[in-house]
């Protein structure tokens, strides 16, 4: 008699500006998923944040949107129910409302498995203001950078941009502070386009990164584990256009990844070594991306960010990245899966004793 296969809830879709994206993270998941050992049960949360169950995250979006949706308050009907229960959880939910914490805090507070990063570990990954503090207190290399509220820019305008003219020098990127995916982000290479930048970020969050531009190369390195991670070799991208943007990560398709990438030993074993440390310096969990700047005339690593939940397209750097080191994308969704279940009951056991 077959073992009853595992039933993951594969989370996809949301609120925020990168939901088509989440759709190809989630597609990809789907159709990788050893269908020997799991069962999908697709959950697409629709841009209004309401739920449903669907066959699959591979119909387009008009499909995906015919039918009636469920509040997630379990008061309004939510995620109760038989038919939408899961064994474990899979948040594959980019950006706002699905990488910071939220649905991590509704998961910790149904008491399930997921896979993931936690609550604290998701929030301080998206909020880039905050994840760029608790690098900073771990020692961790970063370029200058300057942080401005959107009632700054209302009111203080003036001061606003003397402050940041007088503290970066050009290029300069303008980021909003809570989102992926290059969404809002733009390169700032004379000071008359910084007041547009700003309010593009703005139209994102109420937060914007302004970051100092670096000349060389962009690095990236996955990670994975839970209290004992691992980290992968880098990888290289090459962006086609004046940066890695959103048009070129999902529409164009013209940057180019090296994989490993190929650089002096002693700056590849720095990479993997200050991946581990920021994915520490979150509490990270089950899986991140950390991204790198490679000043070309210094030489110098800067950490640039970390994602808790990174791209899971068929050409993202994170399952690219385990496939070289030997993990195909199916093992290394099992081998999440497991560190989702990993983590749940560690949580179970009292302090100081150890798992079998």
């Amino acid at each position: 008699m077959n073992p009853r296969k595992i039933v993951v809830g594969l989370l996809f879709g949301g609120r925020s500006a990168e939901h088509e994206v989440s759709l190809l993270s989630a597609a990809a998941v789907y159709r990788n998923l050893d269908r020997r050992k799991y069962r999908p049960l697709c959950l697409y949360v629709n841009k209004q944040g309401d739920i449903r169950k669907v066959a699959s995250p591979l119909p387009g979006a008009a499909e995906l949107n015919a039918g009636p949706f469920r509040s997630f308050l379990p008061w309004e009907g939510g995620l109760s129910g038989r038919r939408m229960k899961a064994d474990i959880y899979f948040p594959v939910l980019h950006g706002p409302y699905g990488e910071d914490g939220t649905i991590q805090g509704l998961l910790e507070l149904a008491d399930v498995p997921y896979v993931g990063a936690g609550v604290a570990a998701s929030a301080l990954g998206m909020d880039k203001v905050l994840m760029k503090s608790l690098f900073g207190a771990a020692g961790l290399p970063q370029v200058n950078y300057e942080v401005l509220q959107g009632r700054e820019w209302r009111t203080e305008q003036k001061a606003a941009r003397s402050r940041i003219r007088s503290s970066l020098r050009l290029p300069v990127f303008v980021k909003p502070a809570n989102l992926g995916s290059s969404v809002g982000i733009t390169k700032v290479k004379a000071w008359s386009r910084l007041g547009p930048a700003i309010q593009t970020a703005l139209r994102h969050d109420r937060k914007v990164l302004i970051e100092q531009g670096v000349e060389g190369r962009e690095l990236e390195c996955a990670v994975l584990g839970n209290d004992d991670p691992s980290a992968s070799l880098p990888g290289e991208l090459i962006p086609y256009r004046e940066f890695y943007d959103y048009e070129d990560k999902y529409l164009l398709g013209k940057t180019r990844f090296i994989a490993p990438a190929v650089l002096p030993p002693d700056i590849l074993r720095e990479v993997r070594r200050l991946s581990l440390a920021a994915f520490k310096a979150v509490d990270g969990a089950g899986m991140a991306r950390v991204d790198f700047f490679l000043e070309a005339k210094t030489n110098r690593l800067y950490v640039s960010e970390i994602n808790t939940i990174p791209g899971f397209t068929e050409i993202s750097m994170f399952p690219l990245l385990w496939k070289l080191g030997g993990l195909p994308f199916s093992r290394l969704l099992d081998r999440l899966i497991r560190l989702g279940f990993e983590r749940h009951a560690s949580k179970k056991r009292p302090p100081g004793r150890k798992s079998r």
